[in-house]
């Protein structure tokens, strides 16, 4: 299958990281290298992207796309949260930006057998890395009621949690869940009609769930977003796109502590513990995409974009 991705919020993603020629970027999250392309587009024959991708598919893709262009280039295969690891084995010391865009792409979605879509029956995967060996198949039929129910309430924000848990409890009793398809039918089967009316598809916040829990992908973002402002060279740009309110308040909470450092008490008149902010947002509130984006590309409709700048 083609590996294919809509870079969302693709020219403020371009402006945010005010790209200088002969600077050194990082995509962490290179996808089939949409943004990337953008990237390279900008740099001149000095200037270096790094392309970072947990996706084997994702990597082989985004080289053939960006193969045209003169910029340097390097493709590793990891985890963006791994991004000081990476810079050491390359003997980098700093970057000039980098981008994150989170989530899963198109290809992973509309590619069937890697099991991350609700429209699809398809094995239960959602690894983002192939290499990984716990997948989605592990939290539905090994993890106890408990633990799934907090994995659905808390990363997919579902109110029917505890019911949809107990479904899927019995149904595994008599055999395994194996595909999406029957994945599906249980959450149908557990969230009443009434509620199954009006909203997004029934199984969208357990995909969400299952598939954060999968892939640690909070635990991997809360690592990433202070190790990024930690190698950006000052005046260096992070560009983060987020796609739910959980993803988003991390972004937000690591920011926002990296641009008030101080940990005096309340009370303190005038600070004392001497710790000094090394981030300024360069977007206030955080950038949405317009109407006109949204209706070429319904999955832009819940993305946010937030910039910071090393000082």
């Amino acid at each position: 299958m083609e590996f294919r991705h809509t870079s969302v919020l693709f020219d403020e993603c371009m402006e945010g990281l005010n790209i200088r020629p002969d600077g050194i970027y990082v995509d962490g999250t290179l996808g089939g290298g949409g943004h990337a392309e953008g990237i390279c587009s900008r740099l001149g024959n000095k200037g270096l992207l790094i392309g970072i991708d947990r996706d084997r598919d994702a990597l082989k893709a985004a080289e053939a796309r960006l193969e045209p262009f003169s910029c340097r280039k390097i493709f590793v295969q990891s985890n963006y949260s791994e991004i000081k690891d990476v810079l050491d084995d390359l003997e980098i010391q700093s970057i000039d930006g980098a981008l994150l865009d989170l989530g899963v792409s198109s290809f992973q979605l509309d590619n069937p057998e890697r099991g991350f879509s609700y429209m699809h029956d398809a094995p239960l995967d959602m690894r983002m890395s192939q290499d990984d060996g716990f997948t989605a198949y592990d939290v539905v039929n090994t993890y106890d009621a408990e633990e799934l129910k907090n994995v659905i309430f808390k990363y997919g924000e579902e109110r029917w949690a505890s019911r949809i848990v107990d479904f899927i409890v019995r149904a595994r009793k008599d055999k395994p869940i194996e595909t999406t398809g029957q994945l599906v039918d249980i959450i149908k089967a557990a969230i009443p009609a009434s509620a199954r009316r009006d909203g997004p598809h029934p199984a969208k916040r357990t995909f969400q769930a299952i598939r954060i829990e999968v892939n640690d992908e909070l635990g991997q973002l809360e690592k990433a977003v202070d190790r990024f402002c930690d190698v950006l060279a000052p005046g260096g740009r992070l560009c983060i796109i987020t796609f739910h309110s959980l993803e988003d308040r991390i972004v937000k909470d690591i920011i926002n502590r990296r641009i008030n450092p101080c940990t005096c008490p309340k009370e303190f008149p005038v600070c004392v513990c001497g710790k000094v902010g090394d981030i300024k947002k360069k977007s206030g509130r955080p950038i949405s995409p317009k109407p006109e984006e949204i209706e070429r590309n319904p999955r832009a409709r819940s993305a946010k974009l937030r910039v910071a700048e090393k000082i």
